[in-house]
């Protein structure tokens, strides 16, 4: 009888993540709690079943529902995002000092944002995914600048940013488990979200600075950012 690490329904950590569409951490967290069948070889490798993963796959789709047709619209987020930012205003007192026009400039590159990010997540085929990822990115990036010309340091720009995260991850689960999402289906769409806002944020930071670093060298000492 051959040993499990030579069998080939016994397959890598990289493999199985590709098998399940979760990120390796996620196995690592169901392997430790017991829900997958593994073993470790003599190195310190774990091996997964094949066969038991394949289990765990829907049998009856090919791909998670669509989180639209569940209910998860640029409307809805923006109905979100209204609680939201009036809850945010005695935390971030900045926010205060920013007239009605500019808050305007914020929200609409915010819904942008927003609006594309769920066409990112929702896209059948990559390239259309890609196109839709494209527009989220360069909305991003727009809000950095926005917030540079508006004299908002890095650091302030950045906390806006993470306030308004959370609830797009809050509305996402909600729907996933409205719409009946088995396991790997809402670990894969809270961790393509994740990995989406991590340079999302990225993109805003760059925004940013290359707007400061143009302020700077057409105006040298005079940028002040906002208090």
């Amino acid at each position: 009888m051959p040993r499990p690490f030579t069998n080939p329904d016994w397959i890598s950590l990289s493999e199985a993540s590709r098998v399940l569409g979760v990120s390796p951490a996620t196995l690592r967290r169901w392997s430790d709690a017991g829900r997958l069948r593994v073993f470790t070889t003599p190195g310190g490798h774990r091996r997964f079943s094949r066969t038991s993963l394949e289990r765990l796959l829907p049998a009856d789709r090919s791909r998670r529902p669509s989180i639209g047709a569940g209910g998860v619209t640029a409307t809805r987020m923006e109905r979100a995002y209204r609680h939201v930012r009036r809850d945010v205003a005695p935390d971030l007192p900045w926010v205060l000092t920013l007239s009605d026009e500019h808050r305007l400039l914020f929200r609409e590159r915010g819904q942008k944002m927003a609006a594309s990010l769920l066409q990112f997540l929702d896209a059948a085929q990559p390239e259309t995914a890609q196109h839709h990822f494209a527009g989220a990115m360069a909305a991003a990036e727009e809000q950095g600048a926005v917030a540079a010309g508006l004299g908002l340091s890095l650091s302030q720009t950045v906390e806006g940013f993470l306030r308004f995260r959370a609830p797009f991850q809050q509305e996402l689960a909600l729907t996933a488990r409205r719409r009946g999402f088995d396991t790997p289906e809402m670990s894969d769409l809270l961790g393509a979200a994740e990995r989406a806002m991590d340079r999302l944020l990225v993109a805003t930071m760059s925004g940013h600075s290359r707007a400061s670093d143009d302020q700077a060298s057409a105006s040298p000492g005079l940028t002040t950012p906002v208090s």
